[in-house]
């Protein structure tokens, strides 16, 4: 099982949509969330996706194309 650390920036349109629910639901991993902030203007999230490197590389193309930007972290940079 592999695990990938993404850092998530969303957009004013994006914050309300339940993206990461959906990740957990639509694909074969795990979340887990290790810092956010949420503003009604914007928002981040530092996520650990866990699951098949397949999986996660869905997982990542799919919250791309939702307009969602993706930035993968180096193991340890927390």
């Amino acid at each position: 099982m592999a695990r990938t650390m993404v850092h998530l920036t969303f957009s004013e349109e994006l914050i309300r949509e339940p993206l990461i629910y959906r990740l957990g639901k639509e694909f074969q991993i795990v979340t887990s969330i290790y810092r956010a902030a949420v503003t009604e203007a914007d928002g981040w999230v530092l996520l650990e996706l866990q699951g098949e490197n397949q999986e996660i590389r869905r997982a990542i193309a799919f919250l791309r194309s939702m307009g969602v930007k993706v930035e993968e972290r180096l193991d340890g940079d927390i």
